[in-house]
């Protein structure tokens, strides 16, 4: 198989616009969760989210695709053209064998709910004819495609919050697979709007806690639904003699992909995490045997009390007493749960932990839960030797994914 490599990387999130300013957030344990502004909260039982702040799209698009675009769109065509940017990809490919694997867990939300308040109260006659390019989950992907006439094979793919994961491991197939050299691959959400809180709320999946600092703790035993995020991550995926060839920088090297699905409930994960284990084994088994103490995973950690306590029984499952030698920690315990988007933006850090030997902490931890009791980098950022930096992924429908990257 060909191998395939990171040559870019592009984000936009809660703790920073920016890959710099997202690593040196992560690095410092900085927290992006806050109370809820630019949103009417006063009917909802959670009033904080992680709310990407300062963004500015016009430093990546016309005043006219803006106005006729949705957030989320947005956001996915800033980290892809940071990505782009950073890779020099653009100018240095043949177009059609240059591909976008880029999805949305839920795509236009704002659009949506906006579009069935302008039909009930003004009536169909009133309802844009924008609605529907701006609200289907495919069109962050589509329009990436078009600003960079990426004319090879475009997939937007939707497996809830494992949908960033799953679309770098298949852009790795694909590429692979001698499909196409380069592909730009990634997630992208936002929809911390109302009706999303509320949905979420009331299948318990979020939350009550009001304080921003504490809500969001992970692994810990305090634990009670995950935080709303927002935001969006993109990687340049690149054959790598393809990439030698015109001097790219490279990243890392994407060595291993698994992906399952529990097949057992909605919401829940499967509690004897059989199939999310299979997931993290089937990537650790392409990636080649490393020793526990040089690896990194970052975790799903949701900070919810069933994902945490499964995904620890998974890790358990795979590795078992060398579990405990791995270092592990969830970025989401600063940047929210960014659903679709999730997966991507844990790649970019999981591949800058792997550069700079720096694991990011796992903030807000203070009360050790006996069902989560492996090393997950409480509240300090650690130094050290990484080889192996994997990315789990476990999302709603039971959804699974796991991506590897080694250094080159």
């Amino acid at each position: 198989m060909k191998r395939v490599v990171i040559t870019g990387l592009g984000c936009v999130t809660p703790v920073g616009n920016t890959v710099e300013a997202f690593w040196d957030s992560l690095k410092n344990g900085v927290c992006g969760i806050d109370i809820i502004e630019g949103i009417d909260t006063s009917d909802l039982k959670v009033k904080i989210a992680a709310q990407v702040k300062n963004y500015d799209a016009s430093l990546y698009m016309e005043k006219s695709e803006i106005r006729r675009s949705d957030k989320f769109v947005q956001f996915a065509i800033g980290a892809a053209s940071q990505a782009v940017a950073d890779s020099g990809i653009k100018d240095n490919v043949d177009s059609e064998r240059f591909g976008v694997y880029f999805g949305s867990g839920i795509g236009g939300f704002e659009t949506f709910v906006s579009e069935c308040d302008t039909m009930r109260e003004k009536g169909a006659g009133r309802v844009s004819p924008l609605f529907i390019p701006k609200m289907i989950s495919n069109i962050g992907a589509g329009n990436i495609a078009i600003k960079f006439g990426a004319k090879g094979p475009c997939v937007s793919v939707t497996t809830a919050c494992a949908t960033g994961t799953t679309a770098i491991g298949e852009a790795l197939r694909t590429i692979r697979g001698g499909y196409a050299d380069a592909i730009i691959a990634g997630g992208v959400d936002a929809s911390v709007a109302p009706l999303a809180i509320a949905g979420f709320t009331n299948c318990t999946a979020l939350t009550e806690n009001p304080d921003p600092k504490s809500a969001c703790c992970p692994f810990d035993k305090r634990r009670s639904g995950f935080i709303m995020g927002e935001g969006a991550g993109a990687l340049i995926l690149e054959e790598y003699e393809h990439a030698k060839a015109r001097g790219a920088k490279i990243y890392a090297e994407v060595v291993g992909y698994g992906s399952t699905c529990d097949a057992f409930h909605v919401t829940a994960p499967d509690s004897e995490a059989v199939q999310s284990a299979r997931a993290i084994s089937d990537c650790y088994a392409e990636c080649g045997e490393v020793d526990a103490t040089r690896i990194y995973i970052n975790a799903h950690g949701t900070s919810t009390p069933l994902n945490d306590k499964t995904e620890t029984k998974a890790i358990k499952r795979v590795f078992g007493e060398k579990a405990y030698d791995i270092h592990i920690s969830s970025t989401k315990s600063m940047t929210g749960h960014l659903l679709g988007a999730a997966g991507a933006v844990e790649a970019i850090a999981s591949i800058l932990a792997l550069r700079e030997g720096i694991v990011p902490p796992t903030i807000g931890y203070s009360e050790p839960d006996e069902e989560c009791d492996l090393n997950y980098t409480p509240n300090k950022a650690v130094k050290t030797e990484i080889e192996l930096a994997m990315s789990t992924s476990l999302g709603f429908g039971g959804h699974n994914a796991c991506v590897g990257f080694k250094k080159i």
